[in-house]
């Protein structure tokens, strides 16, 4: 198998994995290259994302790290196939990998649930809101970057769609919802396609009014993704620069805690709706 010069995150994740799975075990990396038949600088490669493994090679070495988790040990073998090339792909040279990289992710969710303080729902946003906050990106983004940007978002969406739509969970703040990018009439369409994508059954939103007062975290947004299992769940948080991806089981505990507590002081889904609806009727 052929080296990669730029693994993905979830290829990345599956290496962590396999080195936590070997750390935890005691063997070395000289032991593991010698079960596995390699050099012993691909299981480095092998464990930075930047080299593939089989599916077999794998099994080894989950059974002589005595992983008997058999759901982890099938979950790691999933991410070990070959990649068949996901629509995402058709962006990879014109977008940030990290942008990929999150449609990778919630493809590949078996669940999803978010906070929003400031910005709506990234797989909850219509064309116009999507496109405004892209023109308020520092620096100035050019024409067809906005475009290509806005096309990905859409397509990212298509998780929410068709026969087997991903469950999400969307917390959002006051503030998000009164925000304005674009005007009052993108603002409006905004809060009007937020209404309509609440009505699918695999689509929960929850508000967190003003009036709940103060709330845990940074004030950032958070995405918890859960994976096959939930030692393979996944956090990804903005930042200015860009998508940062969190996964260790202290940061995965901390984050689940915060968006339960969200989630326990946000309005019920019908009081939700009726908030974002005497909103949208006062614009």
């Amino acid at each position: 198998m052929a080296a990669r010069t730029s693994p993905t995150e979830r290829q990345k994740r599956l290496g962590a994995e396999l080195r936590k799975l070997r750390t935890a075990a005691g063997v070395t990396g000289e032991y593991a290259a010698g079960l596995l038949g390699v050099d012993r600088g691909k299981i480095s490669n092998i464990e930075s994302g930047t080299r593939p493994i089989s599916a077999d090679r794998v099994r080894t070495l989950a059974c002589n790290c005595e992983c008997d988790d058999a759901a982890y040990v099938n979950a790691l073998v999933g991410m070990a196939q070959p990649a068949k090339g996901g629509w995402w792909e058709r962006y990879r040279g014109s977008l940030p990998a990290g942008i990929l990289d999150i449609a990778e992710l919630e493809h590949h969710a078996a669940r999803i649930r978010s906070v929003h303080l400031i910005h709506m729902p990234g797989l909850l946003q219509s064309s116009d809101h999507a496109q405004a906050i892209f023109k308020a990106a520092l620096p100035a983004l050019p024409e067809h970057e906005v475009a290509l940007r806005l096309a990905h978002r859409l397509e990212r969406q298509q998780i929410l769609e068709g026969d087997s739509p991903t469950e999400y969970v969307g917390i959002v703040h006051e503030a998000a919802l009164r925000m304005q990018f674009g005007g009052p009439a993108v603002a409006q369409g905004q809060l009007e396609h937020l209404l309509a994508m609440s009505k699918r059954p695999h689509v929960t939103l929850r508000v967190i009014p003003f009036s709940a007062g103060s709330f845990p975290g940074a004030g950032q947004t958070v995405v918890y993704l859960e994976g096959p299992v939930p030692q393979l769940d996944t956090v990804q948080i903005d930042s200015a620069h860009g998508p940062e991806f969190l996964h260790h089981e202290a940061q995965l505990l901390k984050y689940r805690a915060q968006l339960d507590w969200m989630e326990g002081r946000a309005l019920s889904p019908d009081d939700s709706y009726g908030f974002v609806q005497d909103i949208a009727s006062h614009l």
